[in-house]
């Protein structure tokens, strides 16, 4: 093995035991990805009413159901929160709105 190899190797390892420990700054989470469709028929909606209650564009809805856009960042978490939790999701929306 290569010294550069081996420090790559050595550098992930330690950022991993920092994360463990709780040193946020030293690991990234997995946020999974979410089928947005099936999520979007569970709860019985349109690709409208999605869009509406869940503040993104129907055509963002569209993209992301026909695979030509993934969902990113806040929206990727947001989505897996609704895959997961959608009562949790609507409800403190509706305390917003």
């Amino acid at each position: 093995m290569s010294k550069k190899a081996y420090n790559k190797i050595m550098a992930g390892l330690e950022d991993a035991i920092a994360f463990a420990k709780g040193d946020a700054s030293r690991g990234t989470v997995h946020v999974p990805g979410t089928n947005v469709k099936a999520a979007r028929k569970r709860l019985g909606m349109t690709q409208k009413i999605f869009a509406l209650n869940f503040g993104v564009s129907v055509e963002t809805v569209r993209n992301w159901e026909q695979g030509r856009r993934q969902p990113e960042g806040p929206a990727r978490v947001l989505l897996a929160v609704i895959d997961r939790n959608p009562k949790a999701v609507l409800d403190v929306l509706k305390k917003v709105a």
